[in-house]
């Protein structure tokens, strides 16, 4: 009992003799910078809901995945609205931007099975954009970063539309992530 009693005394003088001396005032402790630490000043961050919503937005000819949080889980046209809408302010603030005004004009969009279904009113001059590519491949970003949506499929006036992928080439099939994975930024 007395061996217990001793060991339980030195290791209560050990810890004690370990601790961070104190100060007689407060003194200000800067953060070290790091992932964790918002670039943003606090009275401009945005509201923080209990739901997540991905959109892809684009900073020097990349597809960038940008998680917002949310009140409330978007419906797959609520996603692509908040999409066509751009970047707030503070994301504008770090280089964000969007290729789809002026290249695609999205009217909305319907998920049917695992498939969304995009109306598109583009305009015939806007074929061959540079930004297009980087356009379409935000939507089929955005789109597919749903749970309930694989693919996605672009419609002008009910019939399937051609649109570039990554590598160029025109489909009118059904698109996934991997047609623009070249595009699209590691998180």
């Amino acid at each position: 009992m007395n061996h217990h009693r001793l060991v339980a005394l030195a290791l209560a003088a050990l810890l004690a003799g370990c601790g961070i001396p104190t100060e007689d005032t407060a003194r200000r402790v800067q953060p070290p910078r790091g992932p964790f630490q918002s670039s943003a000043p606090a009275d401009t961050a945005e509201p923080a809901g209990p739901a997540v919503e991905t959109l892809c937005l684009v900073r020097d000819n990349r597809i960038i995945p940008v998680v917002r949080r949310v009140d409330r889980p978007p419906t797959a046209d609520d996603h692509l609205k908040d999409l066509l809408a751009g970047p707030t302010e503070a994301e504008r603030d770090t280089g964000l931007t969007s290729a789809l005004a002026g290249a695609v004009n999205a009217a909305g969009t319907t998920v049917t099975g695992m498939q969304a279904e995009v109306a598109v009113e583009a305009p015939d001059e806007a074929a061959g954009r540079s930004d297009e590519v980087l356009a379409f491949g935000q939507i089929v970003c955005t789109l597919t970063s749903r749970d309930d949506v694989t693919t996605v499929a672009f419609l002008r006036d009910g019939r399937p539309l051609g649109v570039p992928r990554a590598d160029g080439s025109l489909s009118e099939q059904p698109l996934v992530r991997a047609d623009y994975a070249p595009l699209i930024a590691p998180r």
